[in-house]
């Protein structure tokens, strides 16, 4: 019995036919990031059976038009560049004027994630028709990973019985092979990052989607793609100013509700910004909405993108902390713990009064989500880094998901501790949760989980 053969006797019994429902549409917007970070690959087949190869993704458009310009595409060994557009649905192509709109005449490839009820050529205010790409619920599925329900309210599941018969080290070993098994999908995740783009591209949307944690990992993600690490370090001091720029954090009203030293920092960022805003700001309707109300202020989007804006300005040395061979976690940790700077160092937000205490960029719980969620899982599955090591990891910092996961397989708190200590520990609960908790539909009463784990050993 591994953790794959019990995933598989689990939901997938032999002889056992279920029909499985089809992933719920993200936002358009979250489509188009899934897109753009490679989740969905570059080898595709078209609606017309020709060959697809995405040769290179393009950048995201600024103004108005297709979502995605200079971009480059292979079909069937022909080269065309030209723009990307995405939409849910193939008929929004009508829906949403394009075929008429001479903005869009570049396109050279429309991509959809739901089929039209009725059929219809997609051709460009020239009579063009184009090439269409069908995104199936099975390739958004993989992208997504999402399971059947979002939580699992917080009571002792079955599985509590079974588990704390279980001597510790077959408990060990399951917690081991799910969070390898974590690992392995989220090295998989960053690999596709690096192939859409490069290393540096996937550590900075990485890193950004990181800082997000807490209410905005898509707007940070989305962030990190429009401004993306090799422009930011062409202009090394325009970096600030694009970053909030973009971010849509310069604006008047921030500036009438800003504290006098904080308004003489906005001032200068504003001198570059306004030069530069034409070519980095979206169009409000691919704006997305930052979550500020309800955060700690050390989680306040503000901040966050300082943060992120503070890292760009050490970014060699944090790159080669975060690809070592060997990779070690206490380095890269006591880097991000170490960042300061001049204004972020001191406020929580454009709003806030200036701290009297030196406040942390980059917090080292949040560099020890970094190294789990993206760092560890590339390392080892390059063999820059053993599973012995990431054992050792330590992480007492426990969120609400986590105490979740702790009731639910373990029956409570006190009895979820001893495995809530360690970093892989923490993947290993979520894992589990997410397998086997989110994926039942019965609350737990008709789940086989518990009986398959009568076999482990």
């Amino acid at each position: 019995m591994n953790y794959g053969f019990l995933l598989e006797s689990v939901w997938h019994p032999p002889l056992a036919f279920e029909e499985v429902a089809e992933p719920k549409l993200p936002p358009e917007l979250e489509l188009q990031a899934l897109w753009y970070a490679g989740a969905f690959g570059r080898e595709f087949r078209l609606k017309d059976g020709r060959k697809l190869r995405i040769t290179q993704f393009g950048e995201w458009n600024h103004g108005s038009g297709p979502d995605f310009a200079h971009a480059a595409i292979e079909i069937d060994g022909c080269h065309y560049t030209g723009d990307i557009e995405i939409d849910s649905c193939s008929s929004d192509w009508e829906a949403h004027g394009h075929s008429t709109n001479p903005t869009f005449t570049n396109t050279i490839l429309h991509v959809a994630f739901r089929p039209m009820v009725r059929e219809m050529f997609v051709r460009t205010a020239n009579h063009r028709q184009l090439p269409e790409l069908l995104i199936s619920p099975v390739q958004l599925g993989e992208a997504l990973r999402l399971p059947f329900r979002e939580t699992a309210i917080s009571v002792p599941g079955r599985c509590q019985q079974p588990l704390k018969r279980m001597p510790r080290l077959a408990v060990e070993r399951l917690l081991s092979e799910a969070a390898l098994r974590r690992a392995s999908h989220k090295a998989t995740r960053f690999l596709q990052m690096t192939e859409a783009h490069d290393l540096d591209s996937a550590l900075f949307q990485a890193t950004a989607e990181t800082l997000g944690y807490g209410g905005n990992p898509l707007p940070m993600k989305l962030l990190a793609q429009r401004a993306p690490i090799s422009m930011l370090r062409t202009h090394p001091d325009q970096a600030e100013a694009i970053l909030l720029g973009t971010a849509g954090f310069l604006d008047a009203d921030l500036y009438r509700r800003a504290p006098e030293d904080t308004r003489e920092y906005l001032s200068e960022l504003w001198q570059t910004w306004w030069k530069l805003r034409p070519n980095h700001e979206p169009p409000e309707s691919r704006s997305p909405v930052w979550k500020t109300h309800g955060q700690r202020p050390a989680n306040h989007p503000h901040r966050r993108v300082g943060g992120l804006s503070a890292l760009v300005k050490s970014w060699p040395e944090f790159r080669k902390l975060a690809f070592a061979a060997p990779f070690a976690v206490k380095p890269l940790t006591d880097f991000l713990h170490g960042l300061r700077h001049e204004f972020w160092s001191h406020h929580h937000t454009l709003t806030s009064d200036r701290s009297s205490q030196a406040i942390s960029v980059f917090g080292k719980n949040l560099a020890l989500e970094l190294a789990a969620n993206h760092l560890i899982p590339l390392a080892l599955h390059e063999k820059r880094f053993t599973f012995r090591d990431y054992h050792k990891q330590r992480h007492s910092a426990t969120n609400q998901k986590l105490k979740r996961c702790g009731i639910r397989l373990f029956g409570s708190e006190e009895a979820a501790k001893p495995f809530q200590k360690r970093l892989c520990h923490h993947q290993a609960l979520l894992q589990l949760y997410h397998d086997f908790c989110l994926e039942d539909f019965s609350d737990c009463e008709n789940c086989p989980f518990p009986e398959q784990l009568s076999q482990w050993r």
